[in-house]
């Protein structure tokens, strides 16, 4: 499976007491840049939500935005604990007993007292665990949307492949007839201008010249990088690297059949094929 660097998921979820809201997106990025953007009660687990995230995403420039809201119902409120409070009470009035020269327990130290005021408010630990687990949902949505963004890409890649395929069969049987003709017309040039090309010395450049001018090797090399590329578009996984290599390969002998070029077809081959590689280019780097 090919998977885009781009990406887009949201999630919501309710917890007692609030409403937890999680978005992730992703653009291309040469390396894996995760920005986190959390609440502070989220803070003490940001290392377990990085963790969550790098393991099913190895490139790209992910947000990871984070938050809740708490409903106005359910908003933070205080009430006594009245058992509580009248059996700490009842241990104040039997210290006052013991000691009657001790200050009895004002209201504030009352209301101090561990448990005495229960509170309504979002426990931290609720708000965490439910982070944590949303966003391991989250992030199976979120890698399913990038395998459909992949597909995408990996079939305009198959396209651009069959265009490159086309052109180097187009040329590739034309080349001796290319090359000959070329050959022939320098024969008539030099024999106009020298009366003789029967020269061996001259022959032996010709020779030579023709060694130099012919790209059958890198209309050859230009076909297995493409068999490359469909291997690795076929085996799936992270590409985008490997991909990005090729293409600089094949932009290679784009430009090698370009320099050697000797007749307006092979240069416009040439011109042709450097424009599919550099759309194909253009589309890898956004694989991841």
């Amino acid at each position: 499976m090919i998977l885009s660097m781009t990406g887009f998921s949201v999630a919501t979820r309710d917890l007692p007491g609030a409403v937890l809201n999680l978005e992730l997106r992703a653009v291309n990025h040469r390396y894996l840049d995760l920005q986190m953007r959390l609440p502070e009660e989220l803070r003490p687990v940001e290392s377990q939500l990085r963790e969550l995230i790098s393991a099913k995403v190895t490139r790209g420039k992910v947000e990871c935005r984070i938050g809740f809201n708490v409903a106005e119902s359910d908003a933070p409120s205080l009430e006594l604990n009245r058992a509580l409070l009248e059996r700490v009470l009842a241990l104040g009035d039997e210290l006052a007993a013991l000691r009657p020269d001790l200050a009895p327990l004002s209201t504030a130290e009352l209301l101090r007292w561990p448990g005495v005021l229960k509170s309504n408010e979002l426990a931290a630990e609720t708000l965490q665990k439910g982070a944590l687990e949303t966003l391991g949902r989250l992030l199976d949505d979120f890698n399913a949307s990038r395998a459909r963004e992949g597909e995408k890409l990996k079939a305009i890649l198959l396209d651009k492949l069959d265009g490159i395929e086309a052109i180097v069969a187009g040329v590739k049987p034309r080349l001796p007839q290319i090359l000959d003709a070329h050959l022939a017309k320098l024969s008539a040039r030099l024999a106009e201008a020298l009366g003789s090309v029967d020269d061996d010395r001259i022959k032996q450049e010709f020779a030579l010249f023709a060694q130099k001018i012919d790209v059958d090797e890198e209309l050859g090399r230009l076909s297995t990088h493409v068999s490359e590329v469909r291997r690795i578009l076929k085996a799936g996984g992270q590409a985008g690297k490997r991909l990005d290599f090729l293409m600089q390969e094949l932009n290679r002998e784009a430009n090698t059949l370009g320099s050697k070029s000797v007749s307006p077809e092979t240069t416009q081959a040439s011109v042709e094929l450097k424009v599919l590689i550099e759309q194909m280019r253009e589309q890898i780097q956004n694989l991841e």
